[in-house]
């Protein structure tokens, strides 16, 4: 009985020291693909020809990180200026000076639940990665 329990613990243990690394790649990966893909979106929205981020550029987005595995209904954008205009009107863009936010979250899909092998909690289920990214427009009329 002793040795089953040893056995027991050991092969958790194991399990855990031999995953652990390669799930934490995959959250260290999708947390820099939604950073890196804000800061696209930034560039792009807030340069001299834009002054925007459209709807249209936004579902561009979701079919480049579905390219890296994430699921594009699960992707949720968040678009704002810092002075409270709309920054997705292609017909009001944002002047030159104003901030342009774009906020992007998508969901951890389980990634931590191998944590529960060695009695660490994982995250709460509805938590979310979140990339975030500020930058002045550049648009002049």
């Amino acid at each position: 009985m002793k040795s089953i329990l040893v056995f027991v613990l050991f092969a958790t243990i194991l399990c855990w020291l031999m995953f652990s690394p390669i799930y934490k790649h995959v959250l260290i990966v999708r947390q820099a693909v939604l950073q890196q893909e804000v800061d696209y979106l930034l560039e792009v929205g807030a340069s001299g020809t834009h002054g925007y981020i459209s709807p249209e550029m936004l579902e561009q987005s979701r079919q480049r990180l579905a390219k890296f595995g994430m699921k594009p209904e699960a992707l949720i954008f968040e678009v704002a200026a810092d002075n409270g205009e709309q920054a997705t009107n292609s017909a009001m863009p944002l002047l030159r000076g104003t901030g342009l936010i774009v906020l992007l979250s998508y969901p951890y899909e389980g990634l931590f639940q191998l944590d529960r092998l060695i009695g660490v909690e994982p995250p709460n289920e509805n938590g979310r990665l979140r990339a975030t990214g500020i930058k002045m427009s550049e648009y002049v009329p």
